[in-house]
């Protein structure tokens, strides 16, 4: 497969991926229809590496999990970031205590280039609330990696799972 090729299939998933994190869970009829809740959990695809080359060679990636508070007025808190890898057991807790976002506010979670306990089919759950109801925030995993002159990156949208 090219890498034209795969550079638009990689787009056309992450756009397929945020349309359904739009539809899912939150309900409308805030400031502009904007998407209100007063707690989520998000599932998060975080691929720690790709497979790419005829023997499927793995291509590891860096990895930003990426929260952000885009209400304008109110605070949320992030309760838990959790790792987990292609198995589905727990790498780690990117949390150890609660971290409130003030409004416009971002956490960002860093999985290293190195770090290969993920897998390809890693994933983070990310559970947050609020005092009141609040725009929901956008939840996302920018993934990049390089080697020799190729460079590759891309980014998931997360997608409620539970409100």
């Amino acid at each position: 497969m090219s890498r034209e090729w795969m550079g638009r299939v990689l787009c056309a998933a992450a756009l397929f991926a945020a349309l359904a994190a739009m539809a899912g869970g939150a309900v409308a009829g805030g400031p502009g229809g904007a998407f209100l809740s007063k707690g989520q959990t998000i599932y998060v695809p975080v691929y720690s590496h790709i497979y790419h080359g005829i023997k499927a060679r793995p291509f590891n990636l860096t990895v930003t999990v990426s929260v952000r508070n885009t209400d304008l007025r109110r605070p949320m808190t992030v309760l838990a970031a959790d790792y987990y890898d292609t198995e589905g057991r727990l790498v780690r807790h990117f949390l150890d205590k609660p971290v409130s976002l003030p409004p416009l506010g971002t956490r960002e979670f860093i999985v290293d280039e190195r770090d290969e306990a993920g897998g390809s089919g890693a994933n983070c759950i990310l559970r947050w609330e609020a005092a009141e109801a609040v725009n929901a925030p956008v939840v996302e995993s920018v993934m990049i990696g390089a080697s020799s002159n190729q460079g590759i990156s891309f980014v998931c949208a997360g997608r409620v799972i539970e409100e």
